[in-house]
């Protein structure tokens, strides 16, 4: 009986180097549907591949990325932006794991890291509904112009969107 060549898979590996992480990288941003979704986990995985090739290369699993995390926390970045870079390193993670790049149980034990906890109240300049008031009062609703901008603010309160999410809006 004849043998078939088949054709030679590879095999899922623990160490990823720098073509492994950009192709999974390429991957995890052309999965996004938003630009800006693209640019934020753009900039956390290139931070990640930044720290995880600065030193010894490790076996690329939980134990790195919980030593990813303590080097954000020593950085004294926010809770919410730990996540978030957590977030883009687990779905890193999943790509190579999909591509077969990295072993399903690696990207699964991955994805057991815990994120940064919330502690407190959320920083940040808000306005109180006093405030809100007084800013939707400043526009002169008497022009056209004063009634465009004073849509614009109150959509802008009303909905809590970003100014930039604001220009991109048609009617």
């Amino acid at each position: 009986m004849r043998q078939r060549n088949k054709p030679k898979r590879r095999s899922p590996r623990s160490v990823l180097h720098l073509p492994d992480l950009d192709h999974s990288k390429s991957s995890v941003l052309q999965s996004l549907g938003s630009v800006a979704s693209q640019r934020t986990y753009g900039f956390a995985i290139d931070d990640f591949i930044r720290w995880y090739c600065s030193g010894p290369r490790l076996a690329f699993g939980r134990t790195v990325v919980l030593r990813y995390r303590y080097y954000l926390e020593s950085r004294q970045l926010a809770p919410a932006t730990i996540n978030l870079r957590l977030a883009a390193v687990r779905r890193l993670a999943y790509e190579a794991s999909d591509n077969g790049l990295l072993s399903p149980d690696l990207a699964a034990g991955i994805r057991r890291v815990k994120g940064a906890k919330r502690l407190g109240i959320r920083l940040g300049n808000w306005l109180t509904s006093t405030q809100g008031r007084e800013l939707l009062g400043v526009p002169d609703r008497a022009s056209v112009k004063g009634k465009r901008n004073y849509a614009m603010l109150a959509v802008l309160l009303g909905c809590g969107l970003r100014r930039s999410e604001l220009t991109r809006l048609t009617v």
